[in-house]
């Protein structure tokens, strides 16, 4: 079944004030940390990010929009299990930061921007835990779902299926009621998703109602 990451902006106050609409609902959270500089957008750094961490009972996925996400990365106190996504538009040596993450018993995640071909990500298909497919362009909540990167999905899934690999798939952007079954039906294993919720009347429906769609 499909996993549903709850989207949030940055770990500030009024941010995680919003999973109190999902009470009982939700067990995981994913967390977007943007820096000003890889995207134009910013949210809260890692000093606030590690105040929300020590307070938190969720499962984590912190995505990195930032230039430099290995030197993001070591500044965090981050729980065993936490998922960690860098983007491959970046820079670092990801072979060495996909390193650092499994040695502190995280999981590691490359995301790649809409316009960025899979034969980036093909070097670390074998040693990463997920792939995240930006189906928007980063920085900016609620964009509407650009359906061209489906055939990425698809090169992904019939990939995963000829090399008997085990990542995880991801798609974070414009994901919703219209279109979560579709990728269910595809392959994919996890959604951030934010406004398809949280921009709802009633997120706790909402959330109940995505989850129905994909359970079916």
């Amino acid at each position: 079944m499909i996993h549903i990451y709850p989207a949030l902006m940055g770990a500030n106050y009024n941010e995680y004030k919003k999973l109190d609409q999902l009470d009982g609902l939700v067990d995981r959270v994913h967390i977007d940390i943007m820096d000003g500089v890889f995207v134009s957008h910013k949210t809260t750094g890692a000093d606030e990010l590690n105040n929300y961490i020590k307070k938190t009972k969720f499962l984590l996925w912190i995505h990195a929009m930032v230039e430099f996400p290995e030197y993001f990365y070591q500044e965090l106190v981050l729980p065993q299990g936490t998922l960690f996504s860098f983007h491959l538009e970046s820079n670092g040596d990801f072979l060495n930061l996909i390193k650092l993450i499994k040695e502190k018993k995280h999981r590691a995640s490359i995301a790649l921007n809409p316009k960025t071909p899979i034969s980036e990500a093909i070097p670390f298909l074998g040693i990463v835990d997920q792939v995240l497919v930006m189906s928007v362009d980063p920085g900016a909540s609620g964009q509407p779902f650009l359906k061209e990167v489906i055939k990425k999905i698809e090169d992904f899934v019939l990939y995963r299926q000829q090399h008997d690999l085990a990542f995880r798939i991801a798609v974070d952007g414009g994901v919703n009621k219209e279109n979560i079954s579709l990728l269910a039906q595809m392959g994919v294993d996890d959604c951030a998703i934010s406004s398809g919720i949280f921009n709802q009347k009633d997120p706790g429906q909402a959330l109940r109602a995505l989850h129905r769609l994909v359970e079916d």
